[in-house]
């Protein structure tokens, strides 16, 4: 019964956590309310705060996940060399992502391309891409407008409802953005 609890606990709190994203990254941290977010998830305020005591508390939890989805990204293609499978690998991953959190990967890839303090933590996100601590600009470049292709495509399917249909054209859209072919690798059919 425990163990039940607690994977009960994480998919609400992964609910709240995206949610909360999506609204920071629509509105920004301070326009948006504890009660905003409450609506969002269908909860009294005072419910959301027993979830998160503050403010602050729910925008480090999303900090926090947002940090750990880029690392899952970066985990993911570690062991690749530099180049066209290293890239798609991580197209994909973060498309699904995406697919299943769209507010955490609309903030972190918003943050990416502002000058918001939290944005030096998406480096983790951009080293995905094979790059080192500082990358050529043409390259910095292909990855922001990959992500922000990304980004804008996925929102675009879950509106559509079309988020499984419309996967493998995120995927390419955004591989062709890094700047290679625009055939779609065989892996992401």
């Amino acid at each position: 019964m425990a163990v039940m609890a607690r994977v009960f606990r994480q998919q609400i709190d992964e609910g709240i956590l995206d949610r909360a994203a999506g609204l920071f990254a629509r509105h920004g941290f301070t326009q948006t309310s504890v009660q905003a977010v409450a609506d969002a998830v269908g909860l009294s305020k005072a419910g959301l705060l027993h979830y998160f005591p503050s403010k602050e508390a729910l925008r480090e939890a999303v900090f926090r996940r947002s940090l750990e989805l880029q690392r899952e990204v970066h985990d993911q293609v570690a062991d690749l060399p530099p180049g066209p499978e290293r890239d798609r690998l991580a197209i994909e991953t973060i498309v699904d992502q995406a697919m299943a959190r769209p507010g955490l990967v609309s903030l972190t890839l918003g943050l990416h391309t502002t000058l918001d303090a939290w944005a030096v933590e998406t480096r983790t996100l951009v080293e995905a891409f094979g790059t080192g601590p500082d990358p050529e600009p043409e390259r910095l470049m292909r990855i922001t407008g990959a992500l922000g292709a990304l980004s804008i495509l996925v929102l675009a399917a879950h509106r559509a409802g079309k988020g499984s249909a419309w996967r493998p054209h995120v995927v390419a859209t955004s591989y062709d953005a890094l700047g290679h072919s625009r055939e779609i690798p065989e892996a992401a059919r």
